[in-house]
């Protein structure tokens, strides 16, 4: 696994961010080939590209190695979890950076509107703990289902809410009607809606990575396809370059500065030979 991401500070080099899902993965977990290659040349030529994604951690370090970069920053949990290369950590990288917040009442107002929805918190270590029927490829070691009341304790990065039942329309509008006005929340894909401490996203995250690493506001680019994209967007497209996939949402989209080709047609390669 290259290490030549980490471009040296003063250079002309990009800090490029990639979402995963929907935008380098397609949805059954596949990486095009015609993409891998295209990271690893920008990163070869002296260019920063990390991961910006609502993925844990433990879900996350495996796209790395996928793609076969090992960039010295990682933004997980939507901004909530900073990992930083560390090859003495058990898996090369160790938290640098983590917000909490109590999921409890944030949890208790919207299983009063989505009674029938199952909820998940993650916590400060990357582990699960979530009611009913949770997707399998999120689920992993350390992670269990509890009864909801044990979710309102928890130390959490994420809250999760996944509502099978709604379609994205009606979804939408049962979150606006929730006003979560003190954490930061966004939804995924269809009726799934990650909520995270206040102010936090993949922006602040990003933003962090940016000033360590040194590299100017105006070589920043970012690529996403779903509405927690949207901070991120509007951080990179400031100065920078925001790359919304074909397939995003319209809302999406109008934040982003441009539009690359839809994931099925390798977007992210096509954004980055531009570089």
């Amino acid at each position: 696994m290259s290490d030549a991401s980490d471009a040296p500070t003063g250079t002309d080099g990009w800090l490029i961010a990639l979402d995963i899902d929907g935008t380098v993965l397609h949805e059954d977990g596949s990486l095009s080939d015609i993409v891998g290659a295209e990271v690893r040349r920008v990163v070869a030529e002296g260019n920063v590209v990390m991961l910006a994604t609502g993925r844990s951690a433990a879900h996350t370090l495996p796209v790395l190695a996928q793609l076969d970069i090992a960039p010295q920053y990682v933004v997980c949990a939507n901004g909530a979890v900073t990992m930083m290369r560390d090859p003495s950590a058990p898996l090369g990288y160790r938290q640098e950076h983590v917000e909490v917040f109590d999921p409890g009442p944030v949890l208790t107002t919207i299983r009063s509107h989505l009674a029938e929805a199952v909820f998940a918190v993650e916590d400060d270590h990357g582990q699960f703990m979530y009611t009913g029927d949770f997707p399998a490829g999120v689920q992993g070691e350390g992670n269990r289902r509890v009864a909801f009341e044990e979710l309102l304790g928890i130390e959490a990065t994420r809250v999760v809410v996944i509502s099978p039942d709604h379609d994205m329309e009606d979804f939408l509008k049962v979150v606006e009607r929730m006003g979560l006005h003190r954490v930061s929340y966004s939804i995924g894909w269809t009726a799934w809606l990650d909520i995270a401490p206040d102010g936090v996203n993949k922006a602040t995250g990003l933003e962090r990575v940016r000033s360590r690493l040194g590299i100017p506001r105006s070589r920043v680019m970012a690529v996403g396809d779903g509405r927690n994209d949207i901070e991120m967007f509007r951080w990179a497209g400031t100065e920078g370059r925001a790359v919304a996939m074909a397939q995003a949402p319209e809302d999406v989209i109008a934040v982003a500065t441009e539009v690359t080709a839809s994931i099925d047609d390798d977007g992210v390669a096509a954004v980055l030979a531009t570089l």
